[in-house]
């Protein structure tokens, strides 16, 4: 039904009076989320299944506190969990490239670290103490005594053959020698080749028969040698043993309850008596200058001893109350799986266990992990690397460069850390339908959506949570107060938001916003409380500033650079009713639409369209103009006609459906010629059977159009035909109220059509008889006889 809304319609003003308050200073501050009752129950339910895949997706607008929820939601559950393992990674015995992990109760890991380097400095001090005592080298000098006697003894009886065969023994760093004796005379290499070929001959035929001989003594010789040095490890080995075991089953007894602690201190303990010679404290030949670049190249042998026996605690949990709960804004590859670093010496690459650096899944296993799907999606291989931990539930610490295919370095892989983390993704909407169009597993992985809303009900409790929150504000930022009437203006600030007369924004920093800044006002005015004058000027002040696109716009209407007429009557020209959303900042204008009617078949023809600048949703809304005229006029005969339709001066392309009802009141205007009313602006979408559609940014428009006749000076006259569906969106500025009030502007809500014709071209639109004819002087009725005319023609 068409109808002109009274001012009372227009906004939904707060009644102060319902607040039981004078400022905020007298309300208790609200603790929690507004509005998000779907969203909560959600994520209260996915932090309380434990299975695999519940991991949560907090979608939602910006603003709207996912992320500060998340975070407060995930530390009260976590609060009451159970301390998580701390973990080690230690020195692989069997295969140094792929170092050890070790698990350990909280506050255990640091104990252990602790332990394993206390009996490092035991190592030190109990093996130089045992290899330098007096009973050590007694030992030592008898076992060497002993084995040197029967050496000793096999060299006389080896020289005693050489005697018999006329040979001398000789020793050398390579090795025995015989030289042959003749006549008393020791034969050198020198003599030996001037000797005669008989002589030569002789000499060996005496070597070839005491070969036997020689070979046996030499055998056992070695022999000897090898067991003296048997018996020196063996001796060295009991000493060792003696040294350091009792501190090492110490050890093993206080983590008995670990079999790989055991296995580890088992294998140190083999490894440091099978090296013990890495922990003498014999300094290098300062002379040597290969000895003298040791320390700088690698360090001392003692450091490289005492580094394999090191403990890299990489998740320490000792002073951790719950479980973990990490909030992170910079989750790339290896900020979410550790990395293993290097030293470069002199162009080396090296590395070592002790350099391997914990991941956030490190850091947040057994506990919950909280970011951001922009941030982890513009990392890259940050994904893969996320995803492949949450699906095989452990952490691998890999090198990024063989995950890309770059230049592969010798590198360390250490042993995987099972993985049992809570992940919370917080992002839109877009980045959740991406992720679950392009990974086939992010559905089986994130099985729990927590989608936050961008509004809410306006009703008393939502109104009184943010009063609540209001005061909360004030607590935290340390402003001055609000008081009731501020609140209220808040209240409609919130509405107009989400340009709803019945619902509230659940975007609360753009409130803290607006609170910050009347808060400012206030104080640089030197008031004593905000009240709703400061919470305008905010709002009036933060438009300026963001409003510099919209006073040009405004400037080239003014001059007539941008034709739109707010007075008068002209066939085939309305005003239609546009957004313009610069992203922080929206704000309506009016655009002249002209349609041109003819004879021919080409139908109606979008000029926007045949310059490709028009979206998808306007060609729509065109080809819907289309099957309303051919449901209203072409039921007895072909519609037949040529018509162009264009948005003028517009050089930016058009979207959206919203100017459809507009357009098509200018082509009935054109085929009637039946002239349109210029002091109204239009906006609505139209369906094929004649009915006004709601649209967007109807607060906007109206204000858009009334700035502009405000300008130009108010006849009375001047008015905005609105979609009755968007009557409960109208949450206008005090000055349209006013003049509504005053009769000096007009609102129009209509719900089809034929009411909009009636209003905008002053004639009734037309019933149709029995017969399927309109009454000639309706606007139906010309338009059908327009059309009859170019039916006729088009025929001939």
């Amino acid at each position: 039904m068409k109808t002109e809304l009274n001012y009372t319609q227009l906004n939904n003003r707060e009644d102060i009076n319902k607040f039981s308050f004078k400022t905020t200073d007298d309300i208790e501050p609200f603790k929690g989320i507004i509005g998000q009752e779907r969203a909560v129950k959600a994520f209260e339910f996915g932090l309380n299944v434990k299975m695999k895949g519940y991991n949560i997706y907090v979608s939602g607008p910006c603003g709207s506190g996912k992320t500060t929820y998340a975070k407060l939601s995930a530390k009260e559950k976590a609060k009451n969990e159970a301390v998580p393992y701390d973990w080690c990674y230690v020195y692989n015995f069997d295969d140094p490239r792929s170092p050890l992990s070790l698990r350990f109760e909280p506050g255990i890991g640091r104990q252990f670290r602790d332990d394993m380097n206390e009996l490092v400095s035991f190592f030190k001090t109990e093996l130089t103490k045992a290899f330098t005592s007096e009973d050590y080298d007694k030992e030592k000098s008898d076992l060497s005594r002993t084995y040197d006697d029967k050496r000793d003894e096999l060299i006389k009886k080896l020289d005693s053959v050489a005697s018999e065969n006329s040979f001398a023994l000789k020793t050398s760093n390579s090795g025995i020698i015989f030289q042959p004796i003749i006549d008393n005379v020791l034969i050198t290499e020198e003599n030996y080749d001037s000797l005669d070929e008989d002589v030569k001959n002789g000499i060996n035929e005496r070597l070839e028969s005491m070969q036997d001989v020689v070979n046996s003594i030499m055998r056992d010789i070695k022999n000897i040698d090898k067991e003296y040095r048997q018996k020196m490890d063996d001796l060295d080995y009991k000493i060792g043993m003696f040294a350091i075991g009792h501190y090492v089953s110490a050890l093993q007894e206080k983590y008995q309850y670990s079999e790989r602690v055991i296995k580890y201190l088992e294998s140190v303990q083999e490894d440091v008596l099978e090296n013990i010679d890495q922990f003498s404290e014999q300094e290098p030949d300062e002379e040597d200058p290969v000895a003298a670049l040791l320390p700088k190249l690698g360090g001392t042998k003692n450091d490289d001893a005492t580094l394999k026996y090191r403990v890299n605690l990489i998740v320490d949990n000792s002073k951790t109350e719950g479980a973990p709960v990490i909030v992170d804004y910079n989750p790339t590859y290896y900020n979410l799986v550790g990395e293993v670093e290097y030293d470069n010496e002199y162009g080396n690459l090296t590395t070592d266990f002790m350099k391997i650096k914990p991941g956030l899944m490190h850091r947040a296993n057994g506990g919950y992990l909280i970011i951001q799907a922009q941030d982890l999606l513009s990392n890259v291989q940050a994904w893969e690397a996320f995803r492949r931990i949450i699906k095989t539930k452990e952490i691998t610490i890999e090198n990024l460069r063989d995950q890309v295919g770059a230049i592969a370095v010798t590198t360390l892989k250490p042993e995987p850390i099972p993985s049992d983390v809570k992940v919370i993704l917080v992002g839109g909407a877009y980045y959740y339908e991406l992720l679950r169009g392009y990974d086939e597993d992010f559905s089986k992985l994130f099985k729990i959506r927590a989608d936050f809303d961008y509004e809410m009900d306006r009703n008393d409790e939502n109104i009184f949570k943010i009063a609540g929150f209001i005061s909360k504000f004030c607590d935290n930022e340390k402003t001055l107060p609000f008081d009731s009437s501020a609140v209220a203006s808040v209240i409609e600030y919130s509405s107009r938001s989400v340009e709803s007369q019945k619902k509230l924004s659940t975007r609360f920093n753009l409130i803290a916003e607006i609170l910050a800044e009347s808060a400012t006002w206030a104080q640089l005015d030197n008031a004593e409380i905000v009240t709703a004058e400061y919470v305008k000027k905010a709002e009036e002040e933060k438009a300026y500033r963001l409003s510099m696109y919209q006073e040009k716009m405004n400037e080239l209407l003014d001059n007539n650079t941008i034709m739109i007429a707010t007075d008068g009557y002209c066939v085939g020209k309305i005003n239609g009713l546009a957004v313009l959303d610069m992203g922080d900042y929206s704000f309506g204008s009016p655009t002249r639409i002209t349609a041109t009617t003819y004879m021919g078949k080409s139908g109606i023809v979008n000029i926007e369209k045949e310059a490709e600048m028009s979206g998808p949703t306007h060609n729509k809304g065109v080809q819907i103009i289309t099957g309303y005229l051919g449901r209203m006029y072409a039921q007895k005969m072909p519609l037949s006609l040529s018509c162009r339709i264009a948005f003028e001066q517009n050089y930016n392309g058009i979207d959206g459906d919203s100017a459809s009802s507009t357009e098509l009141y200018c082509i009935l205007s054109s085929l009637s010629e039946i002239p349109v009313n210029q002091s109204l602006a239009v906006t609505g979408s139209v369906n094929q059977c004649g009915e006004i559609q709601a649209i967007g940014g109807v607060t906007h428009k109206i204000e858009g159009y009334f700035d502009l006749c405000s300008r130009r000076g108010l006849t009375g006259k001047q008015g905005v035909v609105i979609p009755e569906s968007n009557v409960n969106d109208l949450v206008l500025k005090d000055d349209v109220i006013e003049a509504v009030k005053n009769g000096m502007f007009h609102i129009y809500s209509i719900s089809t059509i034929d009411e909009g014709i009636e209003l905008l071209l002053g004639t009734e639109a037309g019933i149709m008889d029995e017969n399927g004819d309109y009454p000639p002087e309706s606007v139906h009725g010309k338009v059908m006889a327009k059309l009859k005319k170019f039916n006729e023609y088009n025929e001939d």
